[in-house]
């Protein structure tokens, strides 16, 4: 296990203050809040959707017929926050839950004929966001930007798997 971060390191200053707004797991949060409400703003005011919502929204409509846990896993999202957001749903009628069929005391959850017309409404939408946010990287970028994410993203989970 490694010790602390040295004094007068980029994240950490003379005094062993930790510099918050160099620390990257910091910034990578901040980045993901302001860029998750800059995009919400359009969603939640059009269609009434929270961000945990629409991310629930988006993994079921990939990857259709997936059990409130493999939500949770894919959106990295917490169980209790993945349950909330898919009883509102479910509420609302923008999911439908069914039995697995091979393990019977599992539910599976798809999206509704309404979550699915919502679902095709938003996903341009989003689309164009991205692609609006992307603008400011050439392609060189974009590729470095990817892969820094992916090889973050492992490690990340490697880490997680070790503590």
């Amino acid at each position: 296990m490694p010790g602390p971060a040295p004094a007068d390191t980029p994240d950490v200053d003379h005094d062993g203050i930790l510099a918050l707004e160099r620390f990257l797991p910091y910034r990578l949060s901040l980045l993901t809040n302001t860029v998750s409400r800059a995009i919400a703003g359009d969603y939640q005011q059009r269609f009434g959707l929270s961000i945990p919502q629409w991310r629930v929204m988006a993994v079921v409509g990939r990857f259709a017929d997936l059990s409130a846990n493999a939500v949770a896993e894919k959106t990295a999202m917490d169980k209790v926050m993945v349950s909330r957001a898919v009883a509102a749903l479910l509420r609302r009628g923008l999911l439908a839950r069914h039995t697995d069929p091979d393990d019977r005391r599992r539910s599976l959850l798809r999206l509704s004929a309404d979550g699915r017309a919502i679902y095709r409404q938003i996903v341009p939408l989003a689309l164009d966001f991205e692609a609006r946010l992307l603008q400011s990287l050439s392609e060189s970028d974009r590729t470095t930007l990817d892969r820094i994410i992916d090889r973050l993203t492992e490690t990340g989970r490697r880490l997680g798997d070790t503590a």
